[in-house]
């Protein structure tokens, strides 16, 4: 989700939108030409990096859910593809509740595949921005009760949050209305690993696309006040908790990830 005007419906395919170049990185059918030319302008560690970002979020959210965690906020859901979150889930609890958030309007078309929710549990979809904090929240609160924990889902997001922004006023505001014992999982763009070959940082911004890849201890400032879950901060192929170690594909990382919890 990159942000932009909020509860646009029109689809503009004159220029490449992230929600989509990534769909097109994942092997999706959701994109247009303008996002594939992107994306093939794209090297492979780029095409790895969300596969990796995407198996981290799988691992993440099911960690979340055994762990007791039963009520989901998601921003910057993206295109549909299974599972999703709440597939993922509801398979371990069928009783998870599950908002989603995203601004693309080719998203809100796809919200339908969102919403099937196993009879027990409960989704949701809302149309918003994520530089709407106070907008999301209120909405959320209709279908979570935050009076109990809840997952924040940031995953591949903040990075499209220039820091005239204030991507980590953004968090902190979304953070301190949930709950002790609720956890943020994000992940986060960097170039930290990137030769110069690989990174394409200008290619993104040059397309119109807003992209501020972050460092490390850039990223570790998302987790201020937060007690970061083992294995901490670390690459995505890196994060695991209570599966195992995924298998080293020997492609360079480009995201930073973590799992952390508000303290009690």
């Amino acid at each position: 989700m990159t942000p932009g005007p909020a509860n646009s419906s029109i689809v503009d395919t004159s220029r490449p939108h992230p929600a989509r170049v990534y769909d097109y990185l994942l092997g999706g059918k959701d994109n247009y030409p303008v996002d594939q030319e992107l994306g093939e302008r794209m090297p492979p560690v780029a095409k790895a990096g969300v596969a990796q970002n995407r198996a981290f979020m799988h691992r993440a959210a099911a960690w979340a859910a055994r762990s007791g965690i039963d009520q989901f906020l998601d921003i910057g859901t993206g295109i549909p593809t299974r599972p999703n979150l709440h597939q993922i889930v509801q398979e371990i609890n069928p009783a998870a509740r599950i908002v989603y958030t995203d601004n693309d309007p080719i998203v809100l078309r796809h919200a339908e595949a969102l919403l099937i929710s196993t009879p027990q549990g409960a989704t949701d979809y809302l149309d918003a921005d994520v530089r709407e904090p106070a907008k999301i929240l209120g909405h959320a609160r209709a279908l979570l009760d935050f009076d109990r924990p809840v997952a924040l889902s940031l995953i591949a997001l903040m990075h499209f949050v220039p820091d005239e922004d204030d991507p980590y006023g953004i968090t902190r505001t979304l953070l301190d209305a949930l709950p002790a014992g609720s956890c943020l999982v994000l992940s986060h763009f960097t170039d930290d690993f990137l030769s110069v070959e690989q990174d394409k940082t200008e290619e993104y911004r040059s397309s119109g696309i807003s992209l501020r890849p972050r460092t490390r201890s850039e990223v570790a400032r998302f987790f201020d006040g937060l007690d970061l879950v083992d294995p901490g901060l670390v690459t995505a192929p890196r994060w695991h908790k209570d599966t195992p170690l995924p298998q080293d594909s020997g492609v360079t990382d480009s995201f930073h990830v973590g799992v952390a919890r508000v303290p009690r």
